[in-house]
């Protein structure tokens, strides 16, 4: 047996690659979708005649749909298994894009982005249940840092492509145009993803109806590493998905007198930079499983005290170096928030993995929905004043921090134990 590798443990390889990669071009397009309102948020303003509160709209349904299908989406995961899962989320979140290209009123662009966001929720908890299908234990971390890198990828197209195509070819043909790209790995999924290698076929599960949800659901809360990895990724997720999301831009234009193209650097910088952490940390943590926390609560404080510096600037606009180190560090916040799956992985056997990575992923976009909503509002309140509207950011930092701190012994402790009781298991393993 190789060093690293455990009884049962998949064995990866190229073929893992080439599925993992079929699985991961979903949620590449999924991103591309999610995040193409955060480059026309003024053009949306423009286009449907609505203010601040009613903008953010678009983005807080879309986070709530994709919120509230996290439970659900990993019991399906679990149940139905990857492939199937996939597919479907391929056609919803490609007939919302659709939607939204051709929506004629504020109510009809709100329907798409919502059934966007439900197609996009089947996404990335299918990606992670296919890298712990394909790959090594060990390689869990790396795979879960790589998925998110390539999601930032498409958060990258978003920026660079897609903003270019809304000017240039206009609102309708730039949505409409994209949502091509949805049919396309709908096809790859059809055609090349398969669930699990040969010879490592999950046990089968017989139905069994609501008590089978509730029993996945109770299981998984109730390990301390579950609710550790969802305080976590709440905590460090939600300031750089709403900065991208949809409020940076108008940020950095409307509050800070930059120019729309320059506006979109620092975005760009935002998801480069998120891009270079992520393979950083990726190697960090599957190295030294115990920094985790450490990056973790270390990326929050730095994050703060950046966003602090910048809206308390003294003079009327902060200085572009100031703003280019924000958005280093913001770039930070998307890595920091997969150390999150990485306490939930350990914390529960394979049949759960898609259940408490659901769990896990919510807490982030229940923050970032949070945020959204008292950005909008907050700006509404007091005349566009930016500096209040984001000290939201604060008390969703300190309440998640306090979380963390309240859980990381306990789930420490329990982790330890599942580590002992798998040791002393693979020593009574048959050669």
């Amino acid at each position: 047996m190789s060093a690293g590798i455990l009884p049962g443990d998949p064995p990866g390889g190229r073929r893992a690659l080439a599925v993992w990669g079929t699985g991961v071009s979903v949620y590449f397009v999924a991103v591309i979708f999610r995040t193409s309102l955060g480059v026309a948020g003024l053009d949306a303003a423009d286009r449907f005649h609505v203010n601040a509160s009613a903008l953010s709209t678009f983005s807080i349904l879309q986070l709530l749909v994709y919120a509230g299908m996290q439970i659900p989406v990993g019991l399906l995961v679990d149940r139905l298994g990857t492939k199937k899962v996939l597919a479907l989320g391929a056609v919803l979140f490609t007939a919302g894009q659709l939607g939204f290209a051709f929506s004629p009123s504020y109510g009809m662009a709100l329907a798409s982005r919502a059934l966007l966001g439900c197609g996009d929720a089947l996404t990335f908890i299918s990606v992670l249940r296919l890298g712990t299908r394909w790959f090594p234990a060990r390689r869990g971390p790396l795979v879960a840092q790589f998925s998110g890198l390539v999601g930032m990828a498409g958060n990258l197209v978003s920026t660079l492509v897609l903003a270019r195509l809304l000017h240039g070819i206009g609102w309708t043909a730039a949505f409409a145009g994209s949502a091509v790209a949805g049919a396309v790995v709908f096809v790859l999924v059809l055609l090349f993803l398969k669930d699990h290698p040969e010879g490592h076929e999950p046990e089968p599960l017989p139905h069994q109806g609501a008590a089978y949800v509730r029993r996945q659901i109770a299981a998984s809360w109730r390990e301390p590493g579950t609710r550790l990895g969802m305080w976590v990724h709440f905590t460090t997720q939600f300031p750089a998905m709403v900065f991208l999301l949809l409020w940076g831009l108008p940020f950095l234009v409307e509050a800070q007198g930059l120019s729309r193209a320059t506006a979109g650097e620092l975005l760009t910088l935002v998801v480069l930079s998120n891009m270079g952490v992520g393979m950083v940390y990726g190697q960090i943590v599957a190295r030294h499983h115990e920094a985790r926390l450490l990056i973790a609560l270390g990326t929050v404080g730095t994050t703060a005290a950046l966003w602090a510096a910048t809206l308390a600037y003294p003079g009327e606009h902060a200085p572009m170096w100031l703003l280019i180190v924000l958005c280093t560090v913001l770039g930070a916040c998307g890595p920091a928030s997969m150390i999150g799956f990485d306490f939930a992985r350990p914390a529960n056997p394979p049949e759960r993995q898609g259940t408490a990575s659901g769990i896990t992923n919510m807490g982030g976009f229940v923050a970032s929905m949070t945020t959204l909503l008292a950005v909008g509002v907050l700006l509404d309140a007091t005349g566009d004043d930016y500096g209040i509207a984001f000290s939201a950011v604060f008390v969703l930092q300190a309440l998640g921090v306090s979380q963390i701190l309240r859980l990381r012994k306990r789930a420490a402790r329990r982790e330890r134990e599942r580590l002992v009781a798998s040791r002393v298991e693979t020593v009574h393993v048959p050669a």
